[in-house]
């Protein structure tokens, strides 16, 4: 089975989808509310498996040519003093390929190029859904790549599920020069994290309590080992990005309703970014949910299909949301001391 698809969002999930609907034989269109893509610098961690996924959509070389590995790094005291090592090595070891970054942008235009490529995937800007109930009678299949304020979840799927703030803010950057320090450094009710993104660029992320300017948040991290403060120093504020940690609370029961929606990324399960896994998850399920499309529509019917992308995605996803979510408590806690004890205790 083919038909007409569209989809609400034009972020990772939501061009992923577009790109593995179309590769089976879906007339796909693509609407996005805001009036141009968001193209700040903040680094996305892949992991092996959504690198396979990225693979199987046809945009895994191209993905890799702009993607540096992770490796190296380190769970640190505000002191400088090495807690523990991030578990990339045995990742890279267990899959047979190394966790790569690639800076939001690159991922971004990949995902474009690979759509600008079939030369008949309209992404239409500036389209603030508000008629969920119009593109399902009009399209054999929506889906809701719209974001943690899912129009289409609300829609479909009501609001008891919804975001939800955590009590902690948010910072990310990219400082321009290489840190040589990468991993996270664990403080009382603080972190602050270092990655690299590219060639002579740094991306970074901190997290604390509040802060509402840039002065606010230096001081959070006055007196923490180099190079922290030099990066929050030599970084113009005019680049930062502070936001509200959310997540989507409670869990959904199903990521698919009445046979023609179905949700993927952050429509879905929004999470927080502790373990890295908000890009993989949405790339996850784009993949997942073209796949089943793909494999069981033409056979049971397009309904068959979404409850089977359900079945296989659903638990997964929300298992990553919960424990991204109990390791950002872990993380933030005031009682440090046990904490670090513990993690120094973890295997790397």
């Amino acid at each position: 089975m083919t038909g007409t698809a569209v989809v609400v969002g034009a972020g990772v999930g939501g061009l992923a989808t577009a790109i593995g609907l179309r590769r089976a034989g879906w007339t796909v269109s693509i609407l996005e509310r805001r009036t141009e893509l968001e193209r700040y610098g903040t680094a996305f961690g892949i992991h092996p498996t959504a690198q396979a996924a990225l693979d199987r959509l046809g945009v895994g070389e191209a993905f890799r040519s702009r993607a540096v590995p992770y490796r190296g790094a380190r769970i640190r005291t505000p002191r400088g003093k090495v807690l523990a090592s991030l578990p990339l090595e045995r990742i890279e070891r267990k899959a047979g390929r190394p966790e790569l970054l690639v800076a939001r942008p690159y991922l971004i235009d990949t995902l474009l190029g690979e759509l600008d490529a079939f030369g008949d995937v309209p992404l239409k800007f500036g389209e603030n859904v508000r008629d969920v109930a119009a593109l399902v009678a009009g399209h054999d299949l929506v889906v809701g790549a719209d974001g943690i304020r899912s129009a289409v979840r609300a829609s479909r799927f009501g609001d008891r599920s919804g975001p939800r703030r955590i009590g902690t803010v948010a910072w990310i950057g990219i400082a321009d020069f290489e840190s040589g320090v990468y991993g996270e450094t664990w403080g009382k009710g603080r972190f602050f994290g270092m990655t690299p993104v590219e060639p002579g660029r740094t991306n970074w992320y901190a997290t604390v309590p509040e802060a509402t300017t840039a002065e606010e948040l230096r001081g959070h991290f006055e007196g923490w080992h180099d190079p922290v403060p030099r990066i929050l120093a030599e970084t113009a504020p005019s680049t930062w990005i502070r936001y509200e940690m959310r997540h989507l609370f409670p869990a959904l029961p199903t990521f698919v309703h009445g046979g023609k929606v179905a949700l993927v990324g952050d429509a879905a399960h929004a999470m927080t970014p502790n373990l890295g896994q908000g890009a993989c998850t949405a790339i996850l399920d784009a993949e997942a949910l073209t796949r089943a499309v793909s494999e069981h529509a033409p056979a049971s019917g397009l309904p068959s299909a979404l409850r089977a992308y359900d079945a296989e995605r659903r638990r997964s996803a929300q298992r990553v949301a919960f424990a991204s979510r109990n390791l950002h408590r872990f993380m933030a806690t005031e009682h440090t001391r046990m904490r670090d004890l513990l993690v120094r205790m973890m295997p790397t």
